[in-house]
């Protein structure tokens, strides 16, 4: 308790930590402690500190760019987030979100919709109006699904549990889990769903994941406490596929990740131009001296550095961003250089390479989760 004296010295402080601590709470973090690590937080719980931060700061005629904010959140805590960022315009500011969520869609005042499709079916903007606009547009996929139009058929029949086969993890108490005991059944698609912060990712990634990972390759990760799991025997593979880049440097793309490229300079390796002038595999290789250009290193670009500013990357001057070197660029397959197949959207590449089954076989499952329109050597 603090006396009047301390009270009349404190209460500007006061206030202000009480405004803070309720525009926490307005976003729907009520269960979260003070001390919380921010390395442990989801990433729908971080964005909405943020959030939080910005109705704290109290700017009035500001433009906030938002990129998919209702990332991870639950529709519980969307119509939260809907009226925080509300309450952020009432103030006097401009939003502009970048979402695909329906919620937001429709609490927005003006609706711009990009398609009608993705990478090279898209860049054209099919609607630019109200919400209403968006529903009655015969050419917004957006607008169809939202209208109810067009529609995801929900499976008719589920795969049958089998009681033998399951992992059981016992005794989970990391964060915000309180001791629990959770079956899942292997050979079936399992969906871990509940509140943003109630433990999904702690459950399935810091526990079940990294005891998996630790078992079966033997990893060093520690994970999250728990009492045992069972079925660990059932398991002999775990793949972890999340968010995070496929590579960190503008060599790394889409062809080298899935590991197509190799085959395609085998390929390449194998025509008769190439075997006439000698070449092998490597000189289709961007990463090694020989096929490509030497000005460039293969980056097809040119780092230039800024003194105080962030770096700048402007096209290689000898090669025009094509990364190999001219007598490289001269072997074809199908009337097409290595460069020509690398600048290929890869619903393109599919088509050329059908014939070659090792290579065709990834194109397609790349475009069946809808990347037809990245290009094959588009940088990570």
């Amino acid at each position: 308790e603090l006396n009047e004296r301390e009270l009349q010295i404190a209460e500007r402080v006061l206030k202000e930590i009480n405004e803070r601590l309720r525009f926490l709470l307005d976003v729907g973090l009520d269960y979260l402690s003070l001390d919380r690590a921010a390395g442990s937080l989801s990433g729908g719980e971080a964005q909405r500190i943020r959030l939080a931060t910005q109705i704290g700061a109290g700017l009035v005629g500001v433009l906030y760019v938002l990129d998919e904010p209702s990332i991870g959140l639950h529709q519980r805590d969307n119509h939260r987030l809907i009226e925080t960022l509300v309450r952020l315009r009432d103030l006097g500011n401009t939003l502009i979100v970048v979402e695909h969520d329906e919620d937001t869609i429709r609490a927005s005042d003006h609706v711009v919709d990009i398609g009608p499709g993705a990478g090279e079916h898209g860049g054209h903007v099919i609607v630019s109006g109200t919400v209403d606009d968006l529903l009655k547009s015969k050419d917004s996929l957006t607008g169809k699904y939202l209208s109810g139009r067009e529609s995801i058929p929900v499976p008719a029949v589920r795969r049958p549990r089998d009681p033998e086969r399951m992992l059981t993890v016992l005794g989970a108490r990391e964060h915000n889990l309180k001791d629990v005991d959770v079956e899942f059944p292997l050979g079936q698609f399992v969906a871990v769903t509940g509140v943003s912060g109630s433990g999904k990712s702690t459950l399935v990634n810091d526990i079940l994941y990294t005891q998996l990972a630790r078992h079966i390759y033997g990893a060093r990760t520690i994970p999250g406490r728990h009492r045992t799991i069972e079925g660990l025997d059932q398991v002999d593979k775990v793949i972890h596929v999340d968010q995070s880049p496929i590579g960190r440097t503008p060599r790394s793309n889409p062809a080298t990740y899935t590991g197509v490229f190799d085959h395609v300079r085998k390929l390449f390796a194998q025509t008769p131009e190439a075997k006439m002038r000698g070449y092998q595999q490597g000189r289709f290789s961007f990463n090694v001296k020989g096929g490509r250009c030497e000005a460039c290193s293969g980056d097809g670009t040119i780092k230039i550095e800024m003194n105080f500013l962030p770096d700048v990357y402007v096209p290689c001057e000898v090669c025009h961003g094509a990364r190999y070197n001219r007598e490289t660029l001269e072997v074809h397959y199908k009337g097409k250089s290595i460069s020509d197949v690398l600048d290929m959207p890869i619903e393109e590449a599919v088509e050329f390479f059908e014939a070659i089954p090792v290579i065709a076989r990834h194109l397609k499952t790349l475009v069946e989760v809808g990347l037809g329109y990245v290009r094959l050597g588009q940088p990570a």
